[in-house]
């Protein structure tokens, strides 16, 4: 008789959901981690992030209250402050999922855990045997193999600095470089943000993504794109950063944030002791109810290569241990409208398909966009802009694509979100009377279309 009807490795969102839900039913449930519980969104992700992006905002919040009649004086910025209270937070929620977890009836392991066969988990001294596996490590920073890596810290280290520096130079073009090239500028740090490619954040609407590089840009970061990075230095004043295809656009910097993707974190997992395929990218292959070749063992989150969203995790975990343990038909995620923001400074919100997509697709659609500077900004001075965008297929009046650019776009979008989940159609907006004077209203005020695009 095996000791645990599931063995979970790795306690992050997917993995404490699927542990914690499979307990409830009855199930004899441990869970091993070797790094800390809650995993990367608690730890080094999402949740201190937006802790530091908050942080960072209050340096325009004191400028801009002059404008509302406030006379405030701003006498500096505390780093270690910040982070220390970050690190209270942190320390807090870790005791929160432990206190999940014992609760649940779960029995929590510390170690690395490996697989020896589809039935066992290795971790430290102990064999534990088990009738099901569950891989939910997510993903790790990826790490670019260039001269002087050691110099660089990836979003793993970033948090914690010792220091805040004077200057430094953000590495690449997706949500964790945009995001923190935002928090270091709004602290005061030099910030530049090079990219290799064209545009940053590929996968989002382009005349999005354009403005708020404008609006990075207004805020004091320096955006280069096309711009290779081909190692770095230690030198007397700093780190000197080679872009050796272009001399004259080497820089010298205190810090760099290598932020060029994550990969999947399944070093040293045991899988070739299994039946288990990966990808390229080392991504685990999973098929129905998220079962991998291995008959035994399942995975869910990051690891398998989906979106790297904390709340697709979470579904994923939830499904599973609904299917496994609950006599639900189908461990079943749906994939289709997920909604997600970037918190960069302004938010992005996105849900459905971009303009660029909609083409490629060959949809026959309307535009509308409302391009406006928020209220707030009329009196503190600020020319920042915000984009509210609808794209809506011609012949079905359903809404394709609802994107923004911001403030607080996030808490606009989950709203919307459900609304485009049931399938709303912009006559459906057309009917809903705005909430005056909001910036969300100009979702349900936008009459004429700017162009027509497929065909």
């Amino acid at each position: 008789m095996s000791q645990y009807d599931l063995v979970v490795i790795g306690a992050g969102s997917g993995g404490v959901r699927a542990a914690r839900m499979a307990a409830d039913f009855g199930a004899r449930v441990a869970v091993i981690e070797d790094r800390y519980l809650g995993g990367t969104c608690v730890n080094v992700g999402c949740v201190p992030k937006k802790l530091y992006v908050y942080g960072s905002s209050f340096s325009e919040a004191i400028t801009d209250a002059s404008g509302y009649g406030w006379d405030l004086k701003h006498n500096g910025f505390n780093w270690s402050k910040l982070r220390d209270k970050k690190i209270n937070e942190i320390n807090r929620l870790n005791i929160i999922y432990d206190q999940l977890l014992s609760n649940s009836g779960a029995e929590l392991f510390c170690g690395r855990g490996k697989i020896i066969d589809p039935h066992t988990v290795s971790v430290g001294t102990h064999n534990l045997t088990t009738q099901r596996i569950l891989i939910a490590t997510g993903g790790w920073p990826r790490i670019s193999e260039m001269p002087g890596k050691e110099l660089t810290k990836t979003s793993n280290e970033i948090f914690d600095l010792q220091e805040l520096p004077d200057r430094i130079l953000v590495v690449g073009g997706g949500y964790i470089a945009v995001e923190f090239a935002g928090i270091f500028a709004g602290l005061g740090v030099e910030t530049t943000l090079s990219y290799r490619g064209p545009n940053l954040l590929k996968d989002f609407d382009r005349e999005i993504v354009n403005q708020l590089i404008e609006e990075m840009k207004n805020k004091g970061v320096d955006v280069r794109l096309n711009h290779r990075v081909f190692g770095f230095e230690q030198v007397a004043d700093g780190i000197r950063v080679d872009h050796s295809d272009n001399q004259d656009d080497d820089l010298l910097v205190d810090d760099v944030l290598m932020a060029v993707g994550r990969v999947p974190n399944t070093s040293n997992l045991g899988l070739e002791n299994t039946a288990i395929t990966t990808r390229l990218n080392g991504s685990i292959e999973v098929f129905d109810n998220f079962q991998t070749r291995e008959s035994s063992i399942y995975a869910v989150g990051d690891v398998t290569g989906t979106m790297a969203l904390t709340p697709v995790a979470l579904a994923e975990g939830m499904a599973l241990a609904k299917y496994l343990f609950a006599d639900e038909p189908a461990a079943v995620v749906d994939y289709d409208l997920i909604p997600t923001t970037i918190f960069s400074q302004p938010n992005i919100g996105a849900i459905g398909l971009s303009e660029e997509e909609v083409i490629s697709k060959g949809h026959h659609a309307k535009v509308f966009v409302s391009r406006f500077r928020p209220m707030k900004h009329t009196l503190s001075g600020r020319q920042e802009q915000s984009i509210f965008k609808l794209i809506v297929d011609a012949e079905s009046d359903r809404i394709l694509g609802l994107h923004m650019l911001s403030p607080d776009a996030g808490e606009i979008l989950q709203g919307f979100g459900v609304a485009l989940k049931a399938g709303a159609t912009k006559s459906d907006f057309d009917r809903t009377i705005g909430i005056h004077p909001t910036a969300a209203e100009e979702l349900v005020t936008m009459r004429e279309p700017v162009r027509i695009i497929g065909g």
